[in-house]
């Protein structure tokens, strides 16, 4: 018996790994996070117990893992997007450790990939931004020593921060002293969903297009020059004269852009 903890995906029923959608279909017992994860994710399922897990609290959901566990029926633990990102995975392994109860995480698309696409943006660019800092906003829970919106900011780089569009002037606030006022930003409103909306802007003007919108909660914001960036160099991988391992008669320098 496995405890399978799964990355559905950011809301497209289609981006969610194969093995992902071959555990839901042959696992007998489902728990999905029903408050994100679309019932459309579990199509094709032959499980004898589904359960939708937004109303209970932890030791309700660890109580039907243990169970499941007696049973010796393996169980597709359902969170959205990757698990590894604020799925709240951890402490849910913390109780099958300790309860001997074996599991493995099956990673997901996430949010930011999905918001991305949408936009159709590369979110690392040469001489742009070479990192991608995922992050959220500090609001019931503080965040660490170190990890504050205005210490992350001082990197400029491109940054992807959840949980955060009903402090978006906050946010703005902590963000133009090291970006500036023209930096590129947008909020996307549940992305890759039928429902799907987006605002893209500037650090000046973001606050009355998302307050247009209307967004008040499940939206990724993304900051950075390379939103909408052209004026960029083409990276040396597909250049004609950068040699490597795979090319004919090239040196093995695999990595370099």
């Amino acid at each position: 018996m496995t405890v399978y903890f799964i990355g559905a995906g950011p809301g497209d029923p289609e981006l969610i790994t194969v093995k992902g959608q071959r555990l839901i279909h042959s696992c007998p017992v489902i728990l999905y996070a029903g408050s994100l994860v679309p019932e459309a994710v579990l199509a094709g399922h032959r499980a004898r117990q589904v359960v939708n897990t937004a109303e209970l609290h932890l030791d309700e959901i660890v109580a039907l893992l243990r169970a499941a566990h007696e049973r010796g029926e393996d169980v597709a633990r359902v969170h959205s997007g990757d698990p590894s990102l604020y799925g709240a995975i951890g402490e849910q392994i913390r109780h099958l450790r300790a309860l001997g109860i074996p599991f493995e995480i099956i990673p997901g698309v996430t949010a930011t990939a999905a918001c991305a696409a949408l936009l159709e943006s590369e979110l690392t660019l040469p001489a742009v931004s070479q990192t991608v800092i995922l992050t959220r906003y500090a609001s019931k829970s503080p965040m660490p020593t170190g990890e504050q919106l205005h210490d992350l900011a001082r990197h400029g780089a491109t940054m992807a921060i959840h949980l955060g569009v009903q402090h978006l002037p906050e946010i703005v606030a902590e963000l133009l002293p090291h970006y500036g006022a023209s930096c590129p930003i947008a909020v996307v409103h549940r992305a890759s969903w039928p429902d799907q909306d987006w605002a893209v802007g500037t650090l000046a003007d973001i606050e009355a297009k998302v307050s247009a919108k209307g967004f008040r909660r499940t939206a990724l914001i993304l900051v950075g020059q390379v939103l909408g960036a052209e004026d960029f160099a083409d990276s040396a991988l597909y250049n004609e004269g950068h040699r490597h391992l795979f090319r004919t008669g090239a040196a093995d320098d695999t990595d370099s852009r």
